[in-house]
């Protein structure tokens, strides 16, 4: 449109599919031939996706019939026609707590889950983002776990869907490294999931990248989980997948030509806009 407008940013990047109020999904995957590799595009597509049951589900019922009718400019409907009858209530372990971030609220939530999470880790915290643009208190956040003993990984794609947006990837890898952060990126292809797994107790999966536009411009999604199952399914994910991965080393950051070295420095103070 011929016309400057912060909303222009401020896209649904959500990902919600509910069946009857009794089951529903959310990740990182799109409906699109590449995202199940049908096509292949930037090499193989690694992505992932939660499956979540029961007052779980309803809540993602919610997130979605409230943008539905904002987007519709009509009067609410009646959400408890779509409120499933259990006959008896699916059951788990631990505890599932779906959300989902508004930019227009001015308070954000996916950012505050990830500090959230990275703060409780006393022995690990493991990510899988295919973006990697933190702002200040990300990128503190992460090395003060990483010079405390925490075993933080971080891992990222080794094929770029944009390359700009991935040269402002790699820009921020030096001070993360320089703190301890262990940096990967998935040699096959692409990494579009985005997973936090702590200390075989908290996770989250959903969209929100860790990237400026996902945390503070964009309409996001996801699950938080303590103490249930799927914490552990997320780290045993990312352990496998480290063996198709490639470290990026302290070494190799600092070896970069002067030239590109300041040309990643320049695309930092830019990364708001990425």
């Amino acid at each position: 449109m011929p016309i400057l407008s912060l909303r222009l940013n401020n896209r649904d990047h959500r990902k919600i599919l509910v069946i009857d109020g009794k089951v529903a999904f959310t990740g990182g995957i799109n409906l699109a031939d590449e995202y199940i590799n049908q096509k292949v595009r930037f090499g193989h597509w690694k992505d992932s996706a939660i499956l979540v049951r029961g007052e779980a589900a309803w809540s993602m019922t919610v997130m979605f019939l409230s943008l539905w009718d904002d987007i519709r400019r009509t009067p609410a409907e009646d959400y408890d026609r779509f409120r499933p009858h259990w006959e008896t209530p699916p059951t788990g372990v631990g505890f599932v707590q779906p959300y989902t971030d508004s930019p227009l609220d001015g308070e954000a939530v996916g950012q505050s889950v990830y500090l959230n999470l990275i703060n409780r880790a006393r022995r690990y915290v493991y990510i899988t983002t295919p973006y990697l643009i933190v702002d200040d208190s990300m990128n503190t956040a992460l090395c003060i776990a990483a010079k405390s003993g925490v075993d933080v990984r971080i891992m990222t794609p080794h094929i770029p869907d944009k390359k700009m947006v991935f040269e402002v990837t790699r820009a921020h890898y030096g001070p993360l490294l320089e703190a301890g952060v262990k940096i990967y990126e998935y040699t096959p292809g692409f990494v579009h999931a985005k997973n936090f797994a702590v200390d075989d107790k908290f996770g989250t999966v959903g969209t929100v990248n860790v990237d400026y536009r996902s945390l503070f411009l964009h309409f996001e999604n996801g699950v938080w989980l303590c103490g249930a199952p799927a914490v552990r399914d997320i780290r045993d994910d990312f352990l496998s997948t480290l063996e198709q991965c490639q470290p990026i080393t302290l070494a190799q950051s600092r070896a970069l030509p002067w030239w590109r070295r300041a040309c990643r420095a320049v695309l930092r103070v830019f990364a708001p806009l990425m």
